[in-house]
């Protein structure tokens, strides 16, 4: 099942990858004909945009290589650089829509409407479907991307609202402020989805596991007496890892062991841990690390 969805996620990236650069070539030819400069400016970020969707496509082909020698694990990490990166270069891109759109609150400037209005259904309708086909990912890398694209379907929403508006009322003022309003909502979430990278990178607990609920369900195996250096990260915000030592008591054969071993697995499988390790240690054995 996670081969599958992995292949999914490839798919859904490289689709939101030329959709946005084959719209990104046709909104800077757009922006100059109808001499839109917020639409320029927009092509500018969907550029962007493009970029690190295309490092994102890579890093999440990468990420579906098996391990070896040197990245044991495999390469699933690659894909939370993806999610870094877009991270970044969203928080970027958002910085410089918030100042082009106070550069027009100082300067107002009336656009072509009408030309305003064909490119607003065109980028809601391209960058919507993108949106939708991100909008199902598991990992983080897919997570941030469809924060991406949902700021560009917000931002072409915006500007064929204002569009619309301009054909009746002209007011330069309208399309800045609320540029400003959807970047500030968009790099809220963002830095929330940053936050959440940091935190796997660092090898934080993911926050849908309880490492206190773990070791009370592994202490109460009959012959467990204790639980020490437990350990709980994830690769890349879908795939887990899971380490401990259990300190066992009165075993007095093998059969009793392979027992304990046989409990302390059905206790973990319905945590679905990508990698687990369980070290058993009887009782006159001396663990360094408790």
């Amino acid at each position: 099942m996670g081969h599958n969805h992995g292949n999914q996620s490839g798919k859904n990236l490289r689709t939101a990858f030329l959709l946005n650069i084959g719209f990104t070539i046709f909104e800077i030819f757009g922006g100059l004909y109808v001499n839109s400069v917020a639409i320029i400016s927009d092509a500018v970020h969907d550029l962007g945009d493009s970029i690190s969707l295309g490092i994102s496509w890579y890093l999440d082909k990468k990420s579906k290589q098996e391990g070896n020698k040197q990245f044991s694990f495999g390469f699933k990490r690659f894909s939370l650089l993806g999610a870094l990166i877009n991270s970044l270069v969203l928080i970027g891109g958002s910085v410089y829509v918030i100042y082009e759109a106070i550069q027009r609150l100082i300067e107002p400037e009336l656009s072509d409407a009408n030309g305003m209005i064909v490119f607003g259904i065109i980028g809601v309708a391209v960058n919507g479907y993108a949106a939708w086909k991100m909008s199902s990912g598991k990992t983080l890398n897919e997570k941030v991307v469809s924060w991406h694209l949902l700021e560009d379907v917000l931002g072409w929403a915006a500007v064929l609202i204002v569009a619309i508006v301009l054909k009746f009322y002209e007011s330069p003022y309208l399309d800045p402020a609320l540029s400003l309003f959807i970047t500030a909502y968009i790099l809220f979430n963002v830095v929330k989805r940053l936050k959440e990278t940091l935190t796997i990178f660092l090898q934080g607990v993911p926050d849908d596991i309880s490492i206190d609920k773990i070791e009370e369900e592994l202490i109460q195996i009959k012959n467990v007496d204790s639980i020490h250096h437990t350990h709980i990260w994830s690769q890349e915000g879908e795939h887990h890892v899971f380490s401990t030592h259990l300190k066992l008591k009165h075993i007095s054969d093998l059969a009793q062991l392979l027992t304990v071993k046989t409990e302390i697995k059905n206790k973990l499988k319905p945590y679905h841990f990508e990698h687990c390790t369980v070290e058993t240690e009887l009782d006159k054995e001396t663990c360094g690390l408790d």
